[in-house]
C-alpha cells in the first residue's frame, strides 16, 4: 500500500510521541518533521487549487474571453400580465437586459410570443409552468386537465406550490405539459430561443429532471441546465433544497447541449438604493463562468399591486437595469454580456 509524504511524516511523529522522548534532540527532530508535514500539506492544497484553476468553465469552452465573468440578465414571468409584457418588451427593446422567457398558461403569454415573432433578433424563450402561485390570479395546464390530474389542483388549476407537485404530478404528466407549452409557441410560428422552469419545479424531482433534459435535447432547445460538476455550485443548491445527488450531477453531466456555470436571481432590498448596491455585491461575488440572474420586472399598477405583494421589488427590477448608475458598474466590472442565441450560435461551431 503506497502511503503519502504527509502520512508518512505523520506516522514518524507519532512513532517519537509514544516514546516519551523530551530530548532536545527529539524535541528538534519532532519541530523539523512538523514542518515538513505543513509544507507537504500546503503544497498539495495549492496543487489542488491549481488544478481546479485549469478547469475550463463553459464561459471558456464557447470561446469568451478567459477569467471573464460573462452575464445573462433574463427576465421571467413574461406572459403573467400585461405589466409584465411592458417591462420586459421595453427591455429588450432597448437591450439593456438580454433574455427573456414566456410563461404559455398565462392570460398574457400571446401576446408576448407574437412580439417575439415581430422582434426576430429578441431572446425568447418558454418559462415552463406547472405552478400557479398567487392567491387570486391563477392559471391551469396547456393539456386537458383530465390528462395530466396529478397537475390540477381542488380548484382546477396547478399546485400554489413545488412541493404539492411533487406528491402529486408523475413525470409523465410534467413531460407531457412541458411538450404542450413548448408546442404552443412552436404552432404560432414561434421557435423558442430556449426552455428553463418556472420557480425551479423541473429541478424538483429527479424524474422531472429527467423529462427537462429529454425534452431539451429532442427539440434541440437549451435549457437552464446548471453545470454541477462544481461541489461549490452543487452544494449551494442542495442547501436551497433541491434533491441533488450523484445521480442527478451524472444525468446533468451527460446532457449534451450548452450549460451554465452558475445561476442566481437579483435580490431584495428594502430600498430601490439598497437593492443596486445588493445587486452590484451578487456581482462582485460571482466566480468567473457564464452565469444567468433572473429577475421579474413589471411596470407599476393597482392590478400589479392586487396580483402580488412582491409588486415593488418587480417595479424596481423594471428600473435598475437601464439605471446609468448599474450601466457604468458593469462596465467599470468589464463584464462580458450574452443571451442564448449567442450561446447556442457559438456551441454548434464547437459541435462541427
Amino acid at each position: 500500500m503506497k502511503i503519502s509524504q504527509t502520512r508518512f511524516e505523520t506516522l514518524k511523529i507519532n512513532s517519537i510521541m509514544k516514546k516519551n522522548i523530551t530530548s532536545p534532540y527529539a524535541i528538534r527532530i519532532i519541530t523539523i518533521l512538523l514542518l515538513v508535514v505543513f509544507a507537504t500539506a500546503c503544497k498539495q492544497k495549492q496543487k489542488k487549487n491549481s488544478q481546479k484553476e485549469l478547469e475550463v468553465t463553459w464561459a471558456e469552452k464557447l470561446g469568451y474571453p478567459s477569467g471573464a465573468k460573462v452575464i445573462m440578465l433574463h427576465a421571467d414571468d413574461a406572459g403573467m400580465c400585461v405589466e409584465a409584457n411592458i417591462a420586459t418588451m421595453q427591455y429588450l427593446e432597448s437591450n439593456h437586459i438580454q433574455s427573456a422567457a414566456v410563461m404559455a398558461p398565462c392570460p398574457d403569454a400571446e401576446e408576448f410570443i407574437q412580439w417575439a415573432i415581430d422582434h426576430p433578433g429578441s431572446d425568447v424563450g418558454m418559462h415552463l409552468t406547472l405552478t400557479s402561485e398567487w392567491k387570486e390570479y391563477r392559471w391551469g395546464s396547456i393539456v386537458p386537465p383530465e390528462e395530466v390530474p396529478g397537475l390540477i389542483d381542488p380548484e382546477g388549476m396547478f399546485w400554489h406550490g413545488v412541493p404539492e407537485v411533487v406528491m402529486n404530478a408523475s413525470a409523465e404528466e410534467v413531460e407531457k405539459e412541458i411538450r404542450a407549452q413548448i408546442d404552443m409557441a412552436i404552432s404560432m410560428g414561434y421557435q423558442p430561443d430556449h426552455i428553463d422552469t418556472h420557480m425551479g419545479t423541473l429541478y424538483g424531482h429527479p424524474a422531472y429532471l429527467e423529462a427537462f433534459i429529454k425534452v431539451a435535447e429532442e427539440y434541440r432547445i437549451p435549457a437552464n441546465i446548471i453545470d454541477l460538476s462544481d461541489s461549490l455550485v452543487a452544494d449551494r443548491f442542495i442547501k436551497e433544497g433541491y434533491p441533488i445527488d450523484d445521480n442527478v450531477i451524472e444525468l446533468i453531466d451527460k446532457y449534451t447541449l450548452p450549460k451554465l456555470d452558475n445561476f442566481s436571481s437579483a435580490p431584495k432590498g428594502k430600498t430601490y438604493e439598497e437593492k443596486i448596491e445588493n445587486f452590484k455585491a451578487l456581482v462582485k461575488s460571482l466566480p468567473p463562468g457564464l452565469t444567468e440572474i433572473i429577475f421579474h420586472p413589471s411596470v407599476q399598477s393597482e392590478q400589479l399591486k392586487s396580483i402580488t405583494n412582491s409588486w415593488q421589488q418587480r417595479v424596481w427590477e423594471a428600473e435598475m437595469f437601464s439605471d446609468p448608475i448599474l450601466i457604468e458598474f458593469f462596465e467599470e466590472e468589464g463584464i462580458v454580456f450574452t443571451n442564448w442565441k449567442e450561446i447556442m450560435q457559438r456551441f454548434e461551431k464547437i459541435d462541427e
